[in-house]
């Protein structure tokens, strides 16, 4: 998803708050709590994007929803956030706090596809492998595309490391059209 340079600024001071007030841990579980939310309800997402609704009416929501669910730091931010008139990106501004979070604590965010699913042995083997190289926390996103017919792929930020079945007929294929184009 991508994320607004205003969305990062916001998540960026939340977080530099909760460094100062030692609450970094509880103010990530209620951001979870809050994205979660979000991502539950396609009615929340387009109440929070109207602009026909007032910031005062979607800061009355937002409190209702979450006040006495999260933190006060928590809380008082998405206050903030409602009289900003900045309710519309709150959903990135969650994004761009968790992503941020998981530089802060050194956690990499890795997504492998898979042909078939993998059972747990496998899981926490990849997980320790990767964890090794990249000398980082871990965090799986693990999804199956049985449409790879086999093997994984891995991707690490900008880096995708393609071992899947799939992948590889693909370089055969290739590699005899270019044969055969040199043959003629």
């Amino acid at each position: 998803m991508l994320v607004s340079k205003a969305a990062r600024r916001y998540a960026t001071a939340l977080l530099e708050t909760a460094k100062e007030q030692k609450v970094v841990d509880p103010i990530l579980k209620d951001i979870l709590f809050v994205k979660n939310t979000i991502d539950g309800s396609k009615e929340l997402i387009a109440f929070l994007k109207s602009p026909i609704i007032k910031p005062d009416d979607k800061k009355a929501a937002l409190s209702t929803l979450f006040s006495k669910e999260v933190n006060k730091l928590t809380a008082e931010f998405i206050s903030l956030i409602a009289s900003k008139e900045r309710a519309a990106i709150l959903h990135e501004i969650t994004v761009a706090f968790i992503h941020q979070y998981n530089q802060y604590a050194g956690i990499i965010e890795v997504e492998v596809r898979t042909a078939t699913s993998l059972d747990a042995k496998q899981v926490t083997n990849l997980k320790k492998a990767l964890e090794n190289s990249t000398s980082k926390k871990v965090e799986l996103d693990l999804k199956e595309q049985p449409e790879l017919k086999g093997g994984l792929m891995v991707k690490i930020d900008d880096t995708v490391i393609d071992g899947t079945v799939k992948h590889k007929l693909e370089q055969l294929q290739q590699t005899f059209l270019e044969t055969s184009m040199e043959l003629n």
